[in-house]
């Protein structure tokens, strides 16, 4: 173990070919919607209500850029009266279905609604089920770019020292935005994604 396959300089190694994401969050934030974008295509049912539509985990697979991406869809744990460890065990029930990891956790937040105390536990839940550790395979995404208009992703976040800002720093400070009203068209979002993703796991690896 710990090797590498790295041909020919051109800096590919094995995380590269086969990437896992878990996507968390409440219903009617955009998770299914994100889901679609990064697949590129409608393979998850979107949330239109607040009854959540993801009973249980969905799991569904593409390939893009010439790798082989698995995105796994969690049930509406955080709009739900479960207790953290029904959720870890939902959770856990979830992983299993994409062994081996490594896998990224992506927390979908919805840019133009209130941060919530049930939100604010997902880092807590995700390092109790997974270990510590597993907060450097984190990273948040606001889903509603459009939102932004011309503001930066800064200056909609508010203030330092805010819960969500606290929030966003114990996942790394790592952050992305999607507009998924273009889940087909513009695919920089998505590069521009699996890129930090990229570049989050080589630093571990290091």
């Amino acid at each position: 173990s710990g090797h590498q396959t790295n041909q020919g300089g051109c800096g590919h190694s094995e995380i590269e070919d086969d990437l896992r994401i878990v996507l968390l969050g409440k219903t009617g934030v955009g998770k299914s919607a994100t889901g679609n974008t990064i697949l590129g295509r409608v393979a998850f049912k979107a949330e239109t209500c607040q009854e959540s539509v993801t009973k249980e985990c969905r799991r569904e697979s593409s390939d893009i850029n010439g790798r082989h991406v698995t995105v796994i869809d969690t049930p509406g744990l955080f709009d739900t009266e479960l207790s953290n460890e029904e959720i870890q065990r939902e959770i856990s029930n979830c992983i299993s279905m994409i062994l081996p990891g490594p896998h990224v956790f992506i927390i979908v937040l919805n840019l133009g609604q209130r941060f919530t105390q049930e939100e604010a536990t997902t880092v807590k839940i995700i390092q109790e089920t997974f270990g510590e550790h597993s907060l450097v395979f984190t990273i948040v995404l606001f889903t509603r770019g459009d939102y932004l208009k011309d503001k930066t992703l800064d200056q909609c976040l508010g203030k330092p020292g805010s819960s969500l800002m606290n929030f966003i720093e114990a996942c790394g400070n790592r952050c992305h935005v999607f507009n998924n009203n273009n889940q087909t068209g513009d695919r920089t979002q998505v590069s521009d994604l699996l890129e930090k993703i990229d570049n989050m796991m080589e630093r571990e690896k290091q």
